[in-house]
């Protein structure tokens, strides 16, 4: 577990653009199960995060077409919401950082931790974009 003002900044640099934290289980249920899409960062404390997963999602959400919902849940911090997150994430094994999008509850796209490293926000954005373009 991490302190809470350490990953505080981190938490509020998506919730300055708009993303909702999901905090506990029947957050994570209502966000996904919702109609329409919803958009759920697993956000983490790890340099990738901050260098890559952010900026990507920030700038994939200035799309024209995006998620209903824009949500995030923070590993280590926010274990139960982030515990049932990566179970509406299955098969995938869990990842931090990781961006999932969902459509009427089914998850129809996934940037793992490994899609992640390595990638430039630009590319995770346009990654994002095609998804959005395709099920929002």
């Amino acid at each position: 577990m991490y302190p809470p003002e350490l990953v505080a900044p981190m938490k509020q640099d998506l919730t300055d653009f708009g993303f909702v934290q999901l905090l506990n289980s029947q957050d994570v249920i209502n966000a996904i199960k919702s109609d329409g899409t919803t958009l759920v960062v697993v956000n983490s404390v790890c340099g990738c995060a901050a260098g890559n997963a952010r900026p990507g999602v920030k700038l994939a959400v200035k799309n024209s077409k995006k998620p209903d919902v824009l949500s995030t849940v923070f590993a280590g911090v926010d274990i139960e919401a982030t515990n049932v997150a990566r179970e509406q994430m299955m098969p995938f094994p869990p990842s931090s950082p990781s961006i999932a999008l969902f459509k009427s509850g089914n998850l129809v796209h996934i940037l793992e931790r490994h899609h992640i490293e390595g990638a430039t926000a630009e590319m995770i954005s346009a990654n994002l974009i095609e998804a959005f373009n395709e099920h929002c």
